[in-house]
C-alpha cells in the first residue's frame, strides 16, 4: 500500500481514469460492431463520421494507438463502400 498523501492521490485518479477510459473504449467498440451489421448504405454513412470521430478522440487520448484507428477507419470505410 502507498505510504504517501500524493501516491494514494494518483491511485484514486489513476482508477477514475481507467474507469473513464475503459467506458469511452467499450462505446466506440459497440458503434463499430454496430456500423458493421448494418446493411443500409444511407443509415451506414450517416453513422460513419460519428464512429470516425470517436475512434480520433481514443487515439488523441492514447487509449488506443493512432494506426490501430488509422486502420479500423479503413476497414469501416470499405465495408461501407461495398454496400
Amino acid at each position: 500500500m502507498a505510504n504517501h498523501k500524493s501516491a494514494l492521490k494518483r491511485i484514486r485518479s489513476n482508477e477514475a481514469k481507467r474507469l473513464r477510459n475503459k467506458y469511452q473504449h467499450k462505446t466506440t467498440r459497440n458503434a463499430i460492431k454496430k456500423l458493421r451489421e448494418l446493411t443500409d448504405k444511407k443509415e451506414a454513412e450517416a453513422l460513419f463520421p460519428s464512429v470516425v470521430s470517436m475512434l480520433d478522440k481514443l487515439a488523441k487520448r492514447n487509449i488506443i494507438h493512432n494506426n490501430k484507428a488509422a486502420n479500423v477507419k479503413s476497414g469501416l470505410a470499405k465495408h461501407i463502400a461495398t454496400l
